[in-house]
């Protein structure tokens, strides 16, 4: 099995990564692993560019910021869970 040592940690850091593992019931050692399963499992790393993977989500539209708004506005539906004007 690897080791993988981190040396000059914030105390901080330090800190809170021990106060986590604490909560729990695990080791510092244990919980860094944890973290970086947990962060690698959610992690999509099939782009080497970034922002080359945020352009191809943008949208493009012939209709103003306004007209957007209103036609979201006007899709709305009514129900009687939202008559307290909070969502209005």
């Amino acid at each position: 099995m690897a080791i993988l040592q981190v040396r000059d940690i914030d105390n901080q850091l330090y800190e809170e990564l021990r106060h986590r593992a604490e909560l729990d019931h695990r080791t510092i050692s244990q919980e860094v692993i944890t973290i970086i399963e947990e962060y690698l499992s959610k992690t999509n790393i099939t782009s080497n560019n970034q922002t080359d993977e945020f352009l191809k989500l943008s949208w493009s539209s012939d209709e103003t910021a306004f007209e957007i708004i209103q036609m979201i506005y006007k899709s709305r539906k009514k129900g009687k869970r939202f008559n307290n004007g909070l969502f209005d």
